[in-house]
């Protein structure tokens, strides 16, 4: 038996000539879990480190002890911005009317009113510039991202709000220890519980 016989080959996907779209997307085969669409490119995601999993996991919890009843809180959902981007940001705030059923496998950016990344070191730049900047410009009115810093690791937030002349976000706010603020509802989470996760 040779090296060659025993080595695991990928059958890579092929991209379309124009790239591919959402309905790709949903359609290919055997795509791995978290896959998400950009400029019409798939973008596969590294394993999930335990700052990312309890960071959601943190956020989700805080999302939903104060959450409207018109609103519900995702988790790492696909948000269909236009017809070549389909990110899946790690939380979001959806309005209850833009739900349509327990199949449901993604939303449309109309119905989101807060966008959530928290940063792994290999979407560093699409989660600082890349996403940001689609869901500005798709209408997402807020926007977190979410750094790991400090010595013990803890959650930073870094709150952005749609400027609705420039159609940019705007940074308002960042937090450390404790997370207030009053859109698109009234949230305060403690950031520090993390360490109990």
């Amino acid at each position: 038996m040779t090296a060659e016989s025993v080595q695991h080959r990928v059958q890579w996907p092929v991209p379309p000539q124009d790239g591919y779209t959402v309905d790709d997307l949903f359609t290919l085969p055997d795509l791995p879990p978290h896959t998400e669409l950009i400029d019409g490119s798939l973008v596969f995601v590294t394993p999930q480190r335990a700052f990312h999993a309890d960071a959601i996991d943190l956020l989700v919890h805080g999302l939903r002890q104060s959450v409207p009843s018109g609103f519900r809180i995702k988790r790492e959902m696909t948000i269909i911005l236009d017809r070549r981007n389909g990110p899946e940001p790690d939380v979001s705030v959806i309005r209850a009317d833009g739900i349509t059923g327990p199949d449901q496998t993604s939303y449309e950016a109309k119905d989101v009113l807060l966008a959530v990344e928290v940063v792994s070191p290999d979407s560093e730049s699409r989660d600082r510039t890349t996403k940001p900047q689609k869901y500005a410009a798709a209408g997402i009115a807020n926007y977190w991202r979410v750094e790991r810093e400090g010595p013990g690791g803890r959650p930073t937030v870094h709150v952005y709000e749609l400027d609705p002349l420039t159609k940019v976000y705007v940074h308002v706010g960042m937090y450390r220890d404790r997370l207030k603020v009053d859109r698109p509802y009234s949230i305060d989470i403690d950031l520090t519980a993390i360490d109990q996760l």
